[in-house]
């Protein structure tokens, strides 16, 4: 079975944890990078990811790496913007048109998860989903988060056997 992790993370939490995912699943990994990324620090980095979610803007993605249509189970991470996932996750969701597929998706945040994973399996019908998970402050914790995405992999794996 292919199994493919995708992801978006501008600060490098969902970063961490598509990787420890990847690695324990012996998965491709595929980094989604928009074409402009978001510069802003602090507050306005907030204000201008806050308005991409609520404008619903899709940001224009360098091309895939990889074709997820190729694969069988792909999970997806992203990091939590004003409640929900990030711009680009939308653009791979539009642009990917997955159907049929085993789906795991997870999401990095500080405590604010909301509706995240909701909103992605909404926008993923069509498709069986094996599995969910939220990580918090991943880099403040990185042995507690490295732990449970290992142990979160292991159960998706034991899905697809």
């Amino acid at each position: 079975m292919k199994k493919l992790v995708v992801y978006y993370s501008l600060e490098g939490n969902t970063k961490f944890i598509a990787e420890a995912v990847a690695k324990a699943l012996g998965a491709d990994v595929m980094e989604l990078k928009p074409k402009k990324e978001i510069s802003a620090n602090g507050f306005m980095k907030y204000f201008w990811g806050g308005r991409q979610v609520f404008m619903k803007e899709k940001p224009e993605l360098f091309p895939f790496s990889v074709d997820p249509g190729d694969y069988d189970a792909i999970i997806i991470g992203t990091p939590v913007w004003s409640f929900t996932f990030s711009p680009p996750i939308g653009t791979f969701f539009s642009k990917a048109k997955l159907s049929g597929k085993k789906i795991a998706p997870f999401c990095s945040h500080s405590g604010g998860m909301k509706r995240a994973l909701e909103d992605m399996k909404k926008e993923l019908k069509g498709n069986e989903f094996i599995g969910e998970a939220d990580f918090v402050d991943v880099l403040k914790n990185k042995d507690e988060n490295a732990k449970k995405a290992m142990d979160w992999a292991k159960k998706i794996d034991e899905s697809l056997a």
